[in-house]
């Protein structure tokens, strides 16, 4: 490091232009940097839910929709309030990008007045159509199972304008084959030629998601121009899934600006302020404007998306680069006082030469830190702990580059002898730790036993509406659909009867037989003719039912109609949909008789297309004998348990029911997400577990001792139980974001650790005395330890600033860790030196 150091003294302004052109070329891949909010950032990776849940909604094929939710000034079913929904609906359905729009102007009214099961074939009223009796309409609209909590509010309030967007094909079957390919490769049977096919396959499924979430976007913020026309009459809001990924890609990009600018602004008001030089608050501004540009360019060079996990990458690098430019500078400013008359040559190569080894262990143990998020099997957390490792060798590098070139230009600093014997304000830590240690001591062990307590009390249970603060319209939204429209986060129940019904022909059953017989409509009896007198069309109706048709019997019909009616009792659910549905409609139409087997294929064969399409195909799979119950579970409940919920599911299918568990599947988002939060303690456990490992492997290369490495340690756990006791005790969850805290906590506190140890034994050797080694390295490495922790404890206070609730709690508690790392480093770290004597005995000198 001594000829490196030299080496860039001696060519400065060839060093600034090899890192400009560098960081130059890096820059002009920004333009491809790009943001991801896709539901894919909340599952995790290789998850066996997620690629069943794919196999489910490939087969029950639906689009994706926009909820559009309209509570108006005025009675709901008056003239005018009509009159403006139809104006909103019209501007909608002429926007494009929009496939569809249902609302309850155009829905089929079947009981206002009631319609026969022949007549669904025929044009049907709607709420447009003249001569409607409006009271019956909005009776059938809070009693009919398609449109109460779906269409229209209990109360009668709020209605629900749905706006489908088309499917994308092209990008539905990349996905499959992806999918398929990604199976092959984590089974350990993919080819090398599959190989390159998957990375092939993975980056056109990437660019078709970018685009389709761009033009999705744009539809996003036409229908919210649309809204705003209309705000005078009504009350608004948008919900569904494209506008949550529109306003979560808003929110990241927002906080990358955000975090970015304020902890700029933070960290220069910082530095003006502890400096008070302007040197030395432009050189570490270029460092980490090099630094985060150089990043920004690499992750659009490799189509590296940022999630909301990862926008507070960029604050992130410019506090760690900050942090290593001010140890140069402290360093820097020592050798200028204790040596007036060097030149600036020898002052910078020496500065580096000196503190390149702690600067670079504490560079690898941060890195350690956030290379131990790769064990969480989270893909956002994975990525932020890549992506922050590439980032931090990036600012090692760079700052070691650009810190002493930039240096060697603006030349000697005249800093004063004064200067450097200063009383630093650390000295009262050093007064405090030699005088109280045994308090101290006592105090690390109390909160170390509080903490555990806390510990033992943490939850992974949390609300997804509760990541948004409550001014913001996703949170609104979902508040609003949750209590009113019939809950937001989507659950399905997957049912497979193990009997075939397209095999029971082959069976000696009569009632198979019936079904059928080309000849069965011979013997149907009165309730058959009067049926098929509905119908209208002798010749037609004179055919047998379809096999098809066959597996619509009435002890399936009724097996369903019994889960369904349990799924909808339940308090957590809001909407339950099924097939079961159509029985209702049908039975509510037949004057409110059951229909047997034969009358139920008849039905079924009957029914339009567009009916099919809304009341069995999103709920029956026959081919795959299989039933699909799907509902909407109430996100606002505060006594949600998504882990108790399914349980409960299971348990009476598999009891009541008599179902087998391999007949059960569960599926949709609050399945995968509740797989993610379930996974959480084990990932704190894991991430926790190899940071531990890793820095003490440093630290035992670095010290060289067991001893030390076990002294170093412990101050550096202690923040992080208590972080995570502290969430225990007031009862906040772990998440995605609150899981990376107590590594990274372990991994930048630690660098505070390493820069005093290694100043301490380097002092224990001018004179053997540890108590006089604590009180310079008070003096010395405490002031350059104070100021970076205060840097960082500010950097991270901005991210309280952001509207994502986890990113909140992040900026809180690691702020608040980096204090008690400080303090632990001050006090317990130095009290626990003086216990143990790690470096030896004393020497002569001490007396």
């Amino acid at each position: 490091m001594s000829k490196i150091s030299r080496y860039i003294a001696d060519r400065p302004v060839a060093v600034l232009c090899a890192v400009t052109l560098l960081v130059g070329l890096f820059c002009t891949q920004i333009p491809k940097f790009k943001l991801d909010a896709s539901a894919d950032s909340l599952v995790l990776e290789n998850d066996a839910a997620l690629r069943y849940y794919r196999q489910v909604a490939s087969r029950y094929s639906s689009s994706d929709y926009l909820v559009i939710t309209y509570s108006p000034k005025a009675d709901l079913f008056s003239d005018t309030s009509l009159a403006d929904l139809k104006s909103i609906t019209a501007e909608l359905a002429a926007l494009d990008g929009i496939e569809s729009v249902t609302s309850i102007l155009n829905v089929p009214l079947l009981f206002s007045p009631p319609v026969s099961i022949g007549d669904l074939s025929e044009g049907i009223k709607t709420l447009e159509s003249p001569g409607v009796d409006m009271a019956l309409a909005k009776k059938e609209f809070q009693e009919n199972p398609l449109y109460s909590k779906q269409l229209l509010s209990p109360d009668g309030e709020t209605t629900a304008i749905l706006a489908t967007l088309p499917r994308d094909e092209p990008l539905r079957k990349l996905l499959a084959r992806r999918t398929a390919l990604r199976v092959k490769k984590y089974g350990g049977g993919i080819t090398r030629d599959e190989e390159r096919e998957l990375d092939d396959v993975s980056q056109r499924y990437r660019r078709r998601a970018t685009e389709l979430t761009r033009r999705q976007n744009a539809v996003v913020a036409k229908i919210r121009a649309i809204m705003d026309r209309h705000r005078d009459r009504a009350r608004m809001y948008l919900g569904g899934v494209p506008m949550i990924v529109a306003d979560m890609i808003s929110f990241i990009r927002n906080d990358i600006i955000v975090f970015g600018v304020g902890v700029l602004a933070f960290l220069v008001i910082t530095l003006a302020v502890i400096f008070r030089r302007p040197r030395w608050i432009v050189i570490p501004m270029l460092c980490c404007f090099a630094a985060a540009l150089f990043m920004l360019g690499f992750l659009g060079f490799m189509d590296w998306r940022v999630t909301v996990i990862s926008s507070n990458f960029i604050s992130l690098m410019l506090i760690i680069t900050m942090s290593l430019t001010i140890h140069l500078i402290v360093r820097y400013r020592e050798l200028c006082a204790l040596m007036p008359a060097a030149d600036q040559k020898t002052l910078v190569a020496e500065t580096l030469r000196l503190k390149f080894v702690p600067c670079l262990y504490t560079t690898l143990t941060t890195i350690v830190a956030f290379v131990s998020l790769l064990v969480s099997a989270i893909r956002p957390v994975m990525d932020f702990g890549l992506m922050m490792t590439i980032g931090l060798i990036a600012s090692f590098v760079l700052t070691f580059l650009l810190f002493p070139a930039l240096a060697m230009l603006v030349g000697r600093d005249t800093v004063g002898t004064g200067d450097g014997h200063d009383t630093p304000f650390t000295l009262k830590f050093a007064h405090a730790t030699h005088r109280f240690g045994t308090p101290i001591l006592l105090t690390g062990v109390i909160l170390a036993v509080v903490s555990g307590y806390g510990i033992s009390k943490l939850v992974v249970e949390n609300r997804f509406i509760d990541y948004f603060r409550e001014k913001t319209e996703i949170h609104q939204g979902m508040k609003l659909i949750d209590q009113k429209l019939g809950g937001t986060t989507p659950l399905d129940v997957i049912i497979d009867f193990k009997d075939d019904p397209l095999a029971a022909a082959e069976t000696d059953d009569p009632m198979a037989e019936a079904l059928l017989d080309d000849n069965a409509l011979d013997g149907g009896g009165d309730e058959v003719d009067a049926l098929l007198d509905d119908f209208g069309d002798e010749e037609d109706a004179a055919k047998a039912p379809s096999k098809e048709s066959a597996w619509f019997t009435s002890y399936r019909m009724e097996k369903i109609g019994r889960i369904h009616d349990f799924l909808d009792s339940l308090p957590e659910t809001g909407k339950v949909q099924s097939v079961a549905d159509l029985i209702d409609i049908a039975t509510r139409l037949n004057d409110g008789i059951a229909m047997d087997d034969y009358e139920l294929a008849i039905v079924y064969d009957k029914l339009p297309a567009k009916i099919k399409d809304v009341l069995v195909n999103p709920y029956v799979s026959v081919a795959d004998n299989q039933t699909r119950l799907t509902m909407r579970v109430m996100e606002t409940s505060r006594n949600l348990s998504r882990r108790d919920l399914l349980r409960k599911i299971h348990d009476f299918l598999t009891g009541t029911m008599g179902l087998a568990p391999d007949q059960i599947h569960f599926t949709n988002m609050l399945v995968l997400y509740n797989n993610m939060l379930q996974s959480l303690f084990a990932s704190q456990i894991k991430t926790i577990g190899v940071v531990f490992l890793g820095i003490m492997v440093m630290f035992m290369i670095l010290f060289r001792s067991l001893t030390v490495a076990l002294i170093a340690i412990i101050p550096n756990l202690l923040p992080a139980a208590m972080v995570l006791g502290g969430m225990g005790l007031f009862g906040i969850p772990l998440d995605m974001m609150t899981i990376t805290i107590a590594a990274i906590t372990i991994g930048i506190a630690v660098d505070d650790t390493i820069h005093y140890i290694h100043r301490f034994e380097k002092e224990f050797a001018k004179d053997r005395s540890y108590v006089q080694a604590m009180y310079r390295s008070h003096a010395s490495i405490g002031k350059a330890m104070y100021y970076t922790s205060v840097t960082i404890i500010i950097g991270f206070s901005i991210l309280m600033m952001s509207n994502f609730i986890p990113t909140i709690y992040f900026g809180l508690f690691t702020g608040f860790a980096m204090l008690a790392a400080l303090l632990a480093a001050l006090t317990l770290l130095p009290k626990l030196i003086l216990l143990v004597k790690p470096f030896g005995p004393e020497g002569d000198m001490l007396a």
